[in-house]
């Protein structure tokens, strides 16, 4: 694995480095030893899957509050996304900054995204999987969100949203959270 810092603090994409041979390939996506030496979760007591049929299907900003904050080890297995992360942690030095990332079934990268981040993702093709290692089992009575059109962050996805829930449009401002 191949370890690259983004703009906002503590966050990384992860490249697989895959050994290839005649049958195809073999990655690693998460080694504890890797991720330990660079103080990152590696606790991930929680596997999750989703699946969106349509191009333009919006997830997201989700995030949990304290004290079940999440880390996600986030990878797209099938298709491709936008994924975006948010810094909503008020003592960072990136907070309240975005940053967008494409994952794919074809380019291997997977996003760590520390806790005290917002998390969502855009669709880009039909027929997606995504594939989420969590760092904390899911609490409904903590669960939050930020509307994916909120415009304190001014997100620029790049599709007409096709999908998306009556949860994720109803989040507040942020400002109003």
């Amino acid at each position: 694995m191949d370890f690259h810092s983004t703009t906002l603090r503590d966050a990384y994409v992860v490249k697989l480095a895959p050994a290839r041979d005649n049958r195809g390939f073999f990655a690693r996506t998460f080694c504890v030893e890797e991720f330990a030496a660079r103080e990152l979760e590696t606790n991930f007591p929680q596997h999750s899957i989703s699946f969106s049929a349509r191009k333009g299907t919006l997830r997201g900003m989700h995030y949990q509050r304290e004290p079940h904050g999440e880390a996600k080890l986030v990878r797209c297995i099938q298709g491709s996304i936008l994924d975006v992360i948010i810094d909503i942690r008020p003592d960072s030095t990136t907070y309240r900054r975005w940053q967008k990332f494409e994952l794919s079934s074809a380019n291997g990268h997977q996003l760590y995204v520390p806790r005290g981040f917002a998390h969502g993702f855009q669709t880009l093709s039909d027929n997606v999987e995504v594939h989420y290692l969590i760092s904390t089992p899911y609490h409904p009575e903590l669960a939050r969100g930020i509307r994916y059109d909120d415009p304190a962050f001014g997100i620029s996805w790049p599709h007409s949203v096709t999908e998306i829930s009556e949860k994720d449009l109803r989040w507040p401002d942020f400002s109003n959270s």
